[in-house]
């Protein structure tokens, strides 16, 4: 379970990216989190992983506060949080199977991780994994030599050999076309249910939100506007998160006795 209470994230004296946020998911939910540039959802993931340090508030997974972590328990820690990104990260001059072993670094010792010799059950793991999303053919071959799609396959590949406790994807298909986009959100909502793995997924194409996600969090200025199902995400939320053009600076506020399933509505 992933509990974020009270997150504020803050660059030097200007305004906070996030604003207190309050966050809770648990089981094999794939939760989609949309919203204008700007609005808080990659650094969110970010201060998750700790590649950004929170200012202020909790972060829990599974129970352990990850914002106090330090040094090798904070290492140790990150091995349970797989990463997916929108640039891929693939080291071009390896091989498929190098890059995916790499989501085991943190698992082998210094001599094993510079001679790349991992233990025979990591290599038949990644083949396993390949297999799945059906790149095990191209296990040999250079990783600069992939179409975008075949790429971000082994982005997830490589983030699944770390056994995650949970897979963050900061926007995975911002660099494929339609089509592939497709495929990789499918891919990932299955792999959610099938390995019962939490995935929180940042992404601007709001109709794939909603046919590949159960859930959809709409942030607008480091606020959480929406939460709730697809289904009852419909106009009203998509304007009060995107707004319009002359409103786009403006903060979105509840008007008085007003209520709207699954629109959570900022009162401070």
């Amino acid at each position: 379970m992933l509990e974020i209470s009270k997150l504020v994230k803050r660059y030097g004296r200007d305004k906070p990216v996030l604003k207190e946020l309050d966050l809770t998911v648990e089981g094999s939910s794939v939760v989609s989190i949309v919203g204008a540039s700007g609005a808080g959802k990659s650094t969110m993931l970010r201060c998750i992983n700790r590649l950004v340090e929170p200012t202020s508030g909790s972060i829990k997974l599974n129970g352990t506060e990850l914002v106090r972590l330090k040094g090798r328990e904070l290492r140790r820690t990150r091995r349970k949080i797989g990463m997916v990104f929108q640039g891929f990260n693939l080291i071009d001059r390896l091989t498929v199977m190098e890059n995916v072993l790499a989501g085991r670094l943190g698992y082998v010792n210094l001599f094993q991780a510079i001679t790349r010799r991992y233990p025979q059950s990591d290599i038949e793991r990644a083949f396993q994994l390949m297999e799945r999303v059906g790149i095990a053919h191209y296990a040999n071959k250079r990783a600069d030599e992939l179409s975008g799609g075949e790429r971000q396959r082994v982005g997830v590949v490589r983030a699944l050999m770390q056994e995650p406790e949970i897979l963050l994807a900061d926007e995975p298909t911002a660099s494929l076309d339609p089509r592939t986009s497709e495929q990789i959100m499918k891919l990932l909502h299955s792999l959610a249910h099938e390995l019962s793995l939490p995935v929180l997924i940042n992404i601007h194409n709001v109709a794939q939100a909603k046919a590949y996600t159960e859930r959809i969090v709409g942030l607008r200025h480091g606020r959480m506007i929406f939460d709730g199902a697809p289904a009852g995400f419909g106009k009203e939320a998509l304007d009060a998160i995107y707004g319009g053009i002359e409103t786009a600076e403006e903060e979105i506020t509840a008007e008085p006795g007003r209520s709207t399933q699954g629109v959570a509505h900022d009162s401070t």
